[in-house]
């Protein structure tokens, strides 16, 4: 498939897990990619991976909490590679604790990666996404729509995210802009496997988020943001895909 020919796509979270699997989807597709993350060794991979498809790419380190770097990040995108066709936002953080012991620091760090992260993205390139009639799909979880324990910052963090999207989806829908969610959960990333349940913890609590199937790659919700990104998914707009194996079914 070539859905995304002469299109220019950004994906934050690109150096690893979804994020990276999200870039070499859509460049195999026909994009041009904005790789953006902080880890610039696996980002500069990232990027001369969607070179060998040959595809452009830029490998862009951004903290997504910095509003200017955001704000400059995708302008250098714009500049660089001529306009802004779809975001998508993968980047996150995950911190697990019992909430009467979460610290105050973690519990901002995480709203601000996932959360205002997210909304600075969106911010700095809707102005550029109205000319394109592009579109956006950013990265909930099942955190957002299950009772994931241990997890109080990342699933309130996911359930704004899941909120401020759909208001995005019918605040711009009649100006030609398209807002999507997915929501995974059960993913092999490196953020599943630095999640560990906090000392004390009763295992049992956390069986219902989990999926009755083996764990999926990163491929496979990478899958599901290529398809909402592109025209395949004209007529969808502000709706949610779960990605989690049937485990909130």
């Amino acid at each position: 498939m070539r859905r995304f020919e002469g299109k220019v796509a950004l994906v934050t979270g690109a150096a690893s897990g979804i994020g990276r699997a999200t870039v070499l989807r859509l460049a195999s597709e026909g994009a041009d990619v904005a790789c953006v993350d902080l880890k610039k060794e696996e980002l500069e991979g990232a990027a001369r991976e969607v070179r060998a498809l040959g595809r452009q790419a830029l490998a862009l380190e951004c903290d997504v909490s910095e509003r200017a770097r955001v704000s400059a990040t995708v302008g250098k995108v714009v500049s660089e590679l001529g306009k802004l066709d779809v975001l998508c936002n993968v980047a996150g953080i995950l911190h697990s604790a019992h909430t009467h012991e979460l610290k105050p620091e973690d519990w901002q760090r995480v709203l601000a990666v996932n959360l205002t992260g997210t909304f600075y993205m969106c911010q700095a390139a809707l102005p550029h996404l109205l000319e394109t009639h592009g579109n956006i799909v950013n990265m909930s979880s099942t955190a957002a729509l299950g009772s994931h324990p241990w997890m109080a910052a990342y699933a309130a963090s996911k359930g704004g995210v899941l909120s401020f999207s759909r208001s995005l989806s019918v605040e711009y829908v009649k100006q030609g802009l398209r807002v999507n969610v997915i929501c995974p959960g059960g993913i092999k990333t490196a953020l599943h496997e630095q999640f560990s349940i906090p000392k004390g913890a009763d295992f049992e609590l956390i069986r219902g988020a989990m999926p009755f199937v083996e764990y999926a790659g990163p491929e496979h919700a990478a899958s599901v943001i290529a398809f909402l990104a592109s025209d395949d998914a004209r007529y969808i707009n502000g709706a949610e895909i779960r990605v989690d194996g049937g485990a909130l079914s």
